[in-house]
């Protein structure tokens, strides 16, 4: 007799995985690809920030030896995340959540500022001591990942309901992202509920109830959207031309970059428009540098590696065996996706600056941790389907 997968997530959290990474393609595929991109962006972060360091009277090596510290460490993360049995997640859903949204406080009470400090305007950043630096905003995609997939899996069946279905959700998003709005980070924000909505219209959400509630939300967005620079922004990008030494002036810069490195670039460390034109272009804008040093070929690299990452993810999503694994795998690669592309299109001008890391190349030790560990997790949901098979034919059933 066929023995029976379950849609629901196991009760019992299964033993860890004897073997490393597992066996099969995808696994090696994924791995293979965030080392590429790994060490391609430390070669790029070099070239970025050695100027910007030096400006800032520290050695040129400052910063590409930090992010190297932060990828060895990431590599760890990845590796003991891929050994982690992904139901365990299932399990972790709420105390993770709960730390995150704990952590988001801290930021935005206003006796918090030793440790909170406000930087460039905005309070994004726990110090914990020892030159300890997190932002928690990153560990909330996650988390907001990790909670919607266990608790979508419980759901399923009553998502025809918007008061049963959907509403939890948005109570528990909307403790999450009041905190980032507060930041502020409109566009973490943004993330953060493009996440959530991926995972539950997966998981059976109606499209009809996103629909609703986002017609629900245009007075917030277009109070959020009306003040301040966020203004000056969407100005400039309706006509970049007449905003090039104002709002519009990073974007400006970056297709200035990205049209002088034509298709094979200037060549590496050649690029001028890390000489102080181009704000952060160790981090925002490190997409444009790539395209002024290495061209249209180092962009075409880069657009493969993350498609390779994406595209492997979905797959690993299909495969599955459990309903919390499918929508796991849909979240997280769902996550890479959004942060490369909206990096991407930041460079070429086609959304306004949002201040997107391009995960695994930008610099910021934060982001690199957490998107390693999704990437292990994606590993461990690859690994299950030959696990629990393996496991069928051990005992004989």
């Amino acid at each position: 007799m066929t023995p029976r997968v379950s849609d629901a997530v196991p009760g019992r959290i299964p033993a860890p995985p004897e073997t490393g990474l597992g066996r099969g393609w995808e696994p090696a595929t994924l791995v293979t690809a965030v080392l590429l991109l790994l060490a391609f962006g430390l070669v790029n972060l070099y070239s970025a920030s050695s100027f910007l360091a030096q400006r800032q009277d520290l050695p040129d090596y400052f910063y590409v030896v930090r992010q190297t510290a932060g990828a060895a460490l990431a590599l760890v993360v990845l590796v003991l995340c891929a050994r982690i049995p992904y139901n365990w997640w299932a399990h972790l859903a709420w105390p993770l959540l709960f730390v995150t949204w704990a952590f988001l406080l801290v930021l935005v009470l206003p006796w918090t500022h030793g440790v909170a400090p406000e930087v460039n305007g905005a309070r994004r950043w726990l110090h914990l001591g020892g030159g300890v630096v997190f932002q928690p905003s990153e560990l909330a995609k996650l988390a907001v990942v990790v909670w919607t997939a266990a608790l979508a899996v419980k759901k399923q069946g009553q998502f025809r309901s918007l008061s049963r279905g959907l509403l939890p959700f948005l109570l528990v998003w909307a403790a999450v992202i009041v905190p980032i709005l507060l930041q502020p980070d409109l566009s973490t924000a943004f993330i953060v509920a493009g996440l959530g909505a991926v995972v539950v219209f997966a998981g059976g959400g109606r499209l009809g109830h996103f629909v609703f509630l986002g017609a629900l939300s245009v007075p917030l967005l277009a109070r959020e959207l009306g003040f301040g620079f966020r203004v000056d922004r969407i100005l400039a990008f309706r006509d970049l031309e007449a905003h090039a030494s104002g709002a519009g002036y990073q974007v400006h810069q970056s297709l200035v970059a990205l049209g002088s490195g034509g298709v094979t670039g200037v060549g590496f460390g050649e690029g001028r428009q890390k000489f102080g034109f181009l704000p952060e272009p160790h981090n925002d804008f490190i997409f444009s540098m790539i395209g002024e040093e290495w061209g249209l070929l180092g962009v075409i690299l880069l657009v493969v590696l993350y498609l390779t990452i994406i595209l492997v993810g979905f797959r690993i999503a299909a495969g599955a065996r459990h309903r919390f694994g499918q929508l796991l795998a849909v979240g997280l690669a769902s996550f890479i996706a959004m942060q490369a592309w909206l990096h991407m299109m930041v460079g070429l001008g086609l959304v306004p600056p949002t201040g997107v890391s391009l995960p695994f190349v930008s610099y910021g030790r934060s982001n690199l941790l957490v998107t390693a560990a999704s990437v292990g997790i994606l590993v461990s949901v690859a690994q299950a389907p030959s696990r629990n098979a393996a496991g069928l034919e051990a005992t004989g059933r």
